[in-house]
Formats: C-alpha cells, sequence, structure tokens
C-alpha cells in the first residue's frame, strides 16, 4: 500500500514538474500587443465632409437652420492635402429667430477656441444683408476637392503662379453672393481674401468654372 501511495506521488510530482516546464517554455506576447495601439496621425478632411457634421449639430439648434457661410481654417500639426483642412468653420441662420450661429469642426485641438469634432459658438442677431446670402443645401454637390482640382486646370496662369509660390496656403470659401445665384466655392491663394491676390471661383452646383478674381 504504502508503495502505491509513493508512485502516485511522484507521478503526480512528475505532471506538475511538466506542467511548469511547459509554462517557461510559451513564448510571451510581444510587448507591443499589450499597449495601447498608437492614434493615427491627424488627415484632413474635405469641405463637404465638416459641413454636413456641422449641419447635424445645427439642426439640433434650429430646425429651419440654412447654411451662410464655410471657411477653411489653416491648423498646424495637420498635413496639407488639395482640397482639404484641419478645420472649417460654418455659420449657419434661422430666419424664425432671428438668430445666427457659427460652428467649428476640426481634427485635432487647435489654439483658442478651436476643439476636436463639432464645436458650437456662441449665437448672435442676423440681419439680411445684400453682398451674402443663405443658400438652399440641395444646392452644394460639389466637394472642395472636386473645387480645387477644377481650379488648378484653369489654364498656364494659374499653373505659373503656383510655381511661383510653391509654399502659399490656399484656402477656400464656400458662399451665395449675389454674383451668382448658387453658391460657389472661392479657391483662393493666401489665408484670407484680404491677403490674397489670386482667387477662382467654381459652381458649387455643377463643378463648371465661374471666373478669375486678381
Amino acid at each position: 500500500m504504502t508503495r502505491y501511495l509513493f508512485s502516485g506521488a511522484l507521478l503526480a510530482g512528475a505532471l506538475l514538474a511538466a506542467v511548469l516546464l511547459s509554462g517557461c517554455g510559451e513564448s510571451k506576447a510581444p510587448v507591443a500587443e499589450q499597449k495601447k495601439e498608437e492614434e493615427k496621425p491627424p488627415e484632413p478632411v474635405s469641405g463637404n465632409t465638416a459641413f454636413f457634421r456641422m449641419y447635424t449639430a445645427a439642426r439640433g439648434w434650429a430646425p429651419d437652420v440654412e447654411p451662410l457661410r464655410l471657411v477653411s481654417l489653416p491648423l498646424e500639426g495637420v498635413p496639407q492635402e488639395p482640397g482639404k483642412a484641419g478645420a472649417w468653420q460654418a455659420t449657419f441662420i434661422s430666419r424664425s429667430s432671428g438668430r445666427q450661429r457659427s460652428y467649428t469642426y476640426a481634427v485635432i485641438q487647435g489654439p483658442g477656441s478651436l476643439y476636436k469634432g463639432v464645436f458650437a459658438g456662441h449665437e448672435e442677431s442676423y440681419t439680411q444683408r445684400r453682398d451674402i446670402q443663405p443658400f438652399m443645401i440641395q444646392a452644394l454637390k460639389v466637394d472642395s476637392t472636386t473645387a480645387y482640382q477644377t481650379a488648378i486646370e484653369q489654364g498656364s496662369r494659374v499653373k505659373d503662379y503656383m510655381a511661383k509660390n510653391p509654399d502659399m496656403n490656399i484656402s477656400f470659401i464656400l458662399e451665395q453672393t449675389r454674383e451668382f445665384n448658387l453658391p460657389a466655392w472661392r479657391v483662393l491663394w493666401g489665408d484670407s481674401p484680404t491677403t490674397s491676390n489670386y482667387s477662382i471661383y467654381i459652381d458649387a452646383a455643377s463643378g463648371s468654372y465661374l471666373k478669375t478674381a486678381r
């Protein structure tokens, strides 16, 4: 009887040793797999992508919102891509309340009140103007990426200007002025209309070229 007990103890000890040895032989998971996956670098977005995200938020503010203006914003830390930007600002109006409100959309947090995602600004009173009018959202069919591509295809003068100013920022403004019956993309070389000396207008409904302004 004692011999059987001793043999059983030896067998149990051998099995335990085998389990421990097999555990030591297993390779541990790579440290990189145990860490949280690193975030991808920020990528700029097109005007329409940012616009419709802000439009969805604006409808929660007022059901009768109408878009008035969309502007690209330069954002340090986000790479430049044709027709895209790291941040955008849209202004909407509500005729029933006589108010307007601006929203921003950014892929990362920026300076001042520029936050990642959609952020609503303060309400302001709205007074109808002759030089700029709200436009129908159904008329916005052409994205800023397409507007950019159409703009740079407008002859040798555009290519010459870009060759002379390779590092100049290209900005975008979407609005409906009294000069055009539909919303138009203004592709401008520079950070704002006041500092730009070269702009090309593209129809936001059809994508056709409208005019060049110097």
